[in-house]
């Protein structure tokens, strides 16, 4: 079979649908609707890799209705107004039972595609079922989105990914003829990132690297056969990655005259001046920070004085922001709190952004809970609100730990007194 995995086992009932129980679940709103014969224009909006697709064919097939498809990528108006024909040929515009027609990533259609879909779903020539990843509010007109019910589907959760796993094992044909033992499936997880297609296709990548029938499912082995290589693109040799190194060390342990010796081994080897540069401004954020917020805007002074001069003059330039550098305080807390703030993503996810700290420019959004209990900062004295930032999984969490240098004891001390615990000494 050459069908990716995510193709032979997509559900074809709802009984076989995995996830969205808020919708497809024994209460939910959508399974109440197909059992009543009674379908209203809808457009589901939520992550990739959610079902979206395979939710708009089951409806269609459990509510027996003819079932057209169009991808925004590829179809102007012409294609949808042949499609909107067919349509009210093979329905009839007295049945109850009218087409479906499936529009993927409806946010992709202009305006004027989305204006000839009004009068077919208007008068009921078909009942449009749009996926979007994108805001609808944002991304479809009022018209048309007025005449549509927004359901929201949600990134798969763990049980809901382990449980698309076991199902796969069970019911694909070539995987029932392997044995497949799943020991840990934490790495598998977390690189699906809640996408269930994503996290069938990388199962199906480690089943098919791995010699023999016999498989034992570890998060070693799916971080071995699935991390990539990444390559580094070498101008002139191991030499080149190991002078920038020596650079960079210099400035970092603050020695000018060690900086300015590496500038000119790499000036005089012909280096490219933008690429000097580019190493500087990293090195302004990632080794001086807020120690001296200045460092960084003195080096993209110097980023784009060199990009404008050029050689020779432009090393006159590079040598006095590297001394610059190399003379400041140095902190890499920010550079840290970046580091833990991504192993936490990695570790926990994509966890839902909480309701409060939600935008709410549209009704559909505000209906939905966005921005409900948010506390407006500048409404209170000294701009204090006790609010949690992050979700609710992480909340406490702290990140940053401001370095020992005269401007982050300022900055530490402030956090203390501003959020108490979350930033003891």
């Amino acid at each position: 079979m050459n069908e990716p995995l995510a193709e032979r086992i997509r559900p074809k009932s709802l009984d076989e649908y995995i996830s969205q129980n808020h919708l497809v679940g024994e209460k939910g709103s959508l399974t109440q609707q197909i059992k009543k014969g009674v379908i209203p224009s809808l457009i589901f909006w939520g992550p990739p890799g959610t079902g979206k697709t395979t939710l708009a064919n089951i409806i269609a097939r459990e509510s027996e209705r003819p079932f057209y498809t169009l991808s925004a990528i590829n179809s102007g108006v012409k294609d949808i107004r042949e499609v909107i024909d067919k349509a009210k040929q093979s329905g009839g515009l007295f049945t109850a039972k009218n087409p479906i027609l499936f529009i993927d990533e409806i946010h992709r259609f202009s305006k004027s595609q989305q204006d000839s879909l009004l009068a077919a779903v208007e008068k009921g020539w078909v009942t449009l079922i749009g996926a979007t990843t994108e805001n609808p509010s944002f991304e479809v007109i009022p018209a048309l989105l007025s005449r549509c019910q927004v359901y929201v589907l949600n990134a798969f959760g763990k049980e809901d990914l382990e449980n698309l796993i076991k199902r796969a094992m069970k019911e694909d044909s070539i995987l029932k003829t392997k044995s497949i033992t799943l020991k840990e499936t934490e790495a598998l997880l977390r690189l699906s990132g809640g996408d269930g297609r994503k996290l069938l296709n990388i199962f199906e990548l480690i089943i098919n690297s791995v010699e023999g029938d016999k498989i034992i499912i570890t998060d070693e082995l799916v971080m071995g056969r699935v991390q990539k290589n990444t390559v580094l693109y070498d101008k002139t040799g191991e030499q080149h990655y190991d002078i920038i190194s020596a650079f960079i060390k210099s400035i970092r342990g603050s020695d000018p005259n060690g900086a300015v010796y590496w500038l000119a081994r790499m000036i005089e080897g012909g280096e490219d001046v933008k690429f000097i540069a580019r190493r500087l401004l990293i090195s302004a954020s990632e080794d001086i920070g807020l120690a001296n917020p200045t460092a960084l805007v003195i080096a993209n002074n110097a980023f784009q004085a060199v990009t404008t001069i050029g050689y020779p003059e432009a090393r006159i330039i590079l040598s006095q922001c590297a001394i610059y550098l190399a003379t400041s305080p140095k902190s890499n807390a920010s550079y840290s709190a970046i580091k833990k703030a991504q192993q936490k993503v990695r570790e926990t996810g994509d966890l839902s952004v909480p309701l409060p700290l939600r935008n709410a420019p549209t009704k559909l959004m505000k209906d939905l809970g966005y921005g409900s209990e948010y506390q407006y900062a500048h409404d209170y004295d000294n701009n204090f609100v006790d609010m949690e930032f992050l979700p609710e999984e992480i909340s406490g969490t702290s990140f940053y730990s401001p370095g020992n240098n005269s401007r982050e004891n300022s900055i530490k001390e402030f956090l203390k007194n501003r959020w108490k615990g979350k930033y003891e000494a």
